[in-house]
């Protein structure tokens, strides 16, 4: 049973998919939950879901690529918590297109949001953090930085760069007992496959053992446990729940 009691978290791109997934779930289990999205009307559904069942969350609207925001965010999560003891950076986009069609605008609008975004988000918090000398950062990335896909060199870069610096910053961040984890979705039924065509979702499909999406609460319930005390001796490491898409 993970208990979250007590302890407060924020959870950026809350508005839906994995991220409404992880906001919810980390609210069952007692974590008091800052909910942050672009999108104010589906930011309120989740905070109201979250309320009406007993939890204790508030809406955190800004874009994580914009550093002041992020800033302001964290400043206001402690304000409002007392401290801030899990982050999970997940946010995300993406703007595929093959290579040599990508525009610089693709490029950098994904680089913004799932690179340097994470970054904005990780300066504000890690102060806060360090000084209470505990809290677990968990970063959502993507089976796509470790196997690639055609069209989607952006997003590939932005998640492998994710997690390289994941894995420097659970270096850095360790002495002060505060934890840097992965976890790498494969293919999630969320809004951003939806628009894939049936045939293609198929033929992807086969590629994948277990030859099923994932569910969103299948990743929420990794991040929580890699949030919780229980995961109290794990860190630096990249989860990989792809049913099993990524094997050799």
């Amino acid at each position: 049973m993970i208990d979250l009691s007590g302890k407060s978290a924020l959870v950026t791109g809350a508005s839906r998919g994995i991220g409404r997934a992880i906001a919810t779930t980390l609210a069952s289990a007692g974590a008091r939950v800052a909910c942050n999205g672009r999108n104010e009307e589906l930011l309120r559904e989740v905070v109201d879901e979250i309320q009406g069942n007993g939890g204790d969350a508030f809406p955190a609207p800004f874009d994580v690529a914009e550093e002041d925001a992020a800033k302001e965010l964290i400043q206001a999560c402690v304000t409002e918590f007392g401290s801030l003891d899990i982050l999970v950076n997940n946010a995300g986009i993406t703007r595929d297109n093959l290579f040599l069609r990508m525009t610089r605008e693709q490029w950098q609008a994904v680089i913004n949001t799932n690179l340097t975004g994470p970054y904005n988000v990780l300066r504000a918090a890690a102060r806060p953090m360090l000084r209470q000398r505990s809290g677990s950062i968990v970063n959502v990335s993507s089976v796509t930085a470790r196997i690639g896909n055609a069209g989607q060199a952006n997003y590939a870069a932005a998640k492998a760069g994710l997690n390289g610096m994941s894995l420097s910053l659970a270096r850095e961040f360790a002495p002060r007992n505060v934890r840097v984890n992965v976890v790498a979705p494969g293919l999630v039924d969320t809004d951003m496959l939806a628009a894939l065509p049936e045939n293609a979702l198929q033929e992807i499909l086969e590629r994948v053992p277990l030859k099923r999406l994932a569910k969103p609460a299948e990743i929420a319930s990794l991040v929580a446990f890699l949030a919780s005390d229980l995961a109290g001796y794990i860190t630096g490491q990249i989860f990989a729940v792809d049913g099993g898409l990524a094997m050799g």
